[in-house]
């Protein structure tokens, strides 16, 4: 495919550290790309990483992206001349690299691989516990030394493209931004400038849509149904970005999935907070005013980010060991299925209590039963009332390994002096697993120095301007009343999912739940009926913090930030859902009023 001299094509392959490895592959057989990026890394992926290094010097990166992922594909990448950009490294970069020289090395090809460090500080933990730095959310303090496991700053995308520049044709990161592996692609074709603001964040939204791979492209969609069996051969995105930072989303000819302005607006909000404050190291993005327009079939212009001043810090997350959880979840069967799993439940933890207390012990520091399929319980997870068949989960957490592994072996022991009808997947026992948390804090960029390696020579870069600009918040945008000639129509409730798509996500223990109304003249009524109230009361039996709600003028939608909302939030939680992704589900079962005439239009 030829492309424009003033567009470039990115395939985005990888969405998290354990994602499918058919994405490069199908992309590579598309063709025409200039760029595959991968995104592998989250907060507790790090501090898996972290433990792996600690056991192996060698390790602490994603070995299957070399092995699984690069190997079989390296003569076709050479073929092609894609460059391939990825933070497969996660704590140890130089590892990844190497192992990757040595494939290019075995297979007798020619590609050049840039290796960037500097973003992790884990040797700096004695010097930053120093400082009294707090948790930047909750307040906390500094972990303690022996139990921190990974520390890293979130760099941007400059050093890749420093590193693209240089000649690479494979870029190894550790932690950066996940849209850096796209924008640095960017910064270097366009020769985009740190004051290019705007630019920035639409390089910044493209490597946004792209990040999650076949997110954008119909997985996890509102209208799943619509797919068929599309979700089985689904295709990975491809952003076809332009100088001015506007791009097209689609993906590969005769591939499954669908590229829409409902699959890219989910997208689009997924794990994010104001849209007006989206940060970044580059640039602080305002998505308010992005419009989403369907172009063709599988083609979705995304137009109008707008940029700010970046920050003149990094966002730096360290993760740190805190104590113990485990949990297991069973079946019960029958008449009052809800009834005998509570009692299960109840019985099974007074058991492993008892026997703490044998041992002078202390409680546990959490417990939880979460019964699915019974409303009595679990509120807007309910299926019937009185099901006649559940799941029941038990949790808890303490700070003795030993003291979890009693209660696991109680849900196990407890099962032939159960209520009748409990049934389980019968194998391996559950074993207790670390508690990993989450501490975030900022550091003036000047503290941070990234590095990039190429071959036997390395680069030291200089640090960002730190000069502090000033900079006024845009005024927030309200969503429009409803017009005086709609309030006296005949008015009806049906539920959100028919007026709007929906897409949730997680940052640490907050949740995000992004709205984009199907058509432009429902979203008055569902921002009527859809206050940060009536979201609070939805997630009651949940939410232990504030509703936040934002509104997006150029596509209409509703994000809404949900404070202290996922028990702690990944590993950290005990909750089937500790990362939010089904809450938009739930949200999307809320009834809005709206006038007949409103919904029945075409």
């Amino acid at each position: 495919m030829t492309r424009s001299p003033n567009t470039i094509r990115i395939g985005g392959a990888s969405g998290y550290w354990g994602e499918s490895d058919m994405a490069l592959p199908q992309l590579l057989e598309a063709g025409g790309l200039d760029y595959i990026v991968f995104d592998y890394l989250a907060e507790v992926t790090m501090s898996i990483m972290a433990k792996a290094r600690a056991k192996d010097s060698g390790a602490g990166y994603a070995k299957d992206f070399v092995d699984a992922v690069l190997a079989p594909n390296l003569a076709e990448i050479a073929r092609q001349g894609v460059t391939i950009v990825s933070n497969a490294g996660g704590v140890n970069p130089e590892a990844c690299g190497q192992a990757i020289e040595a494939l290019i090395e075995k297979a007798g090809l020619e590609l050049k691989v840039a290796v960037i460090t500097g973003d992790d500080l884990i040797d700096q933990a004695q010097d930053l516990a120093s400082l009294g730095i707090c948790e930047m959310f909750s307040g906390e303090a500094f972990p303690d030394l022996e139990n921190l496991a990974s520390i890293n700053a979130y760099l941007g995308a400059f050093p890749i493209a420093e590193a693209l520049e240089l000649g690479a044709d494979i870029v190894i990161t550790g932690r950066c931004v996940d849209s850096a592996v796209t924008l640095g692609a960017c910064i270097h074709e366009f020769g985009w400038t740190p004051e290019q603001l705007d630019e920035l964040a639409g390089g910044s939204l493209a490597g946004h849509i792209i990040e999650c791979g076949p997110q954008a492209t119909g997985g996890n969609f509102t209208d799943w149904a619509e797919l068929g069996d599309g979700l089985t051969d689904i295709g990975y995105p491809i952003a076809e970005i332009e100088a001015d930072g506007s791009f097209v989303c689609t993906k590969p000819a005769d591939t499954g999935g669908l590229v829409s302005v409902g699959t890219v607006g989910e997208q689009m909000l997924y794990e994010i907070g104001d849209p007006q404050a989206y940060l970044l190291p580059d640039v602080q993005c305002d998505f308010s005013n992005v419009t989403i327009t369907q172009e063709a079939p599988n083609r979705v212009r995304v137009c109008n980010a707008r940029g700010y001043p970046a920050p003149d810090i990094y966002k730096v997350s360290a993760t740190f060991s805190d104590g113990y959880r485990g949990g297991a979840v069973s079946f019960f069967i029958g008449n009052d299925a809800g009834k005998k799993a509570r009692l299960f439940a109840k019985s099974t933890i007074e058991r492993a209590r008892k026997k703490l207390r044998l041992f002078n012990a202390a409680d546990y520091s959490e417990t939880l039963v979460e019964v699915i399929g019974d409303e009595s319980d679990y509120g807007a997870f309910a299926q019937t009332v009185d099901a006649r068949s559940v799941a029941v989960k038990i949790a808890a957490k303490h700070e003795n390994q030993l003291a979890v592994g009693l209660l696991l072996k109680e849900i196990a022991g407890h099962a032939l002096a159960a209520p009748p009808g409990l049934s389980g997947f019968v194998g391996a026992r559950y074993a207790p697993s670390p508690v990993l948390k989450l501490f975030s804090f900022a550091l003036p960029k000047t503290d941070v120095t990234a590095c990039v390696r190429l071959a036997d020579k390395s680069w030291q870069l200089k640090s960002p301007t730190t000069t502090k600009i000033e900079w006024t918040a845009p005024n927030r945008p309200e969503a429009p009343p409803i017009a005086a000639d709609d309030t006296s129509a005949e008015l009806i409730a049906i539920p959100l999912e028919q007026l709007a798509f929906g897409r949730s996500g997680d940052k640490g223990n907050k949740a995000n739940i992004g709205v984009i109304p199907r058509r432009p003249e429902f979203g008055p009524w569902i921002a009527q009926s859809l206050t940060s109230d009536v979201v609070a009361d939805r997630f009651r039996h949940f939410l232990d913090g504030e509703v936040e709600r934002f509104y997006l003028p150029g596509t209409g939608a509703l994000n809404f930030v949900l404070d202290r909302v996922l028990g702690g939030g990944g590993v950290a939680s005990l909750r089937n859902d500790p990362q939010g992704k089904a809450y938009a589900q739930i949200l999307l079962q809320t009834p809005i009023t709206l006038p007949r005439t409103v919904a029945e239009s075409n």
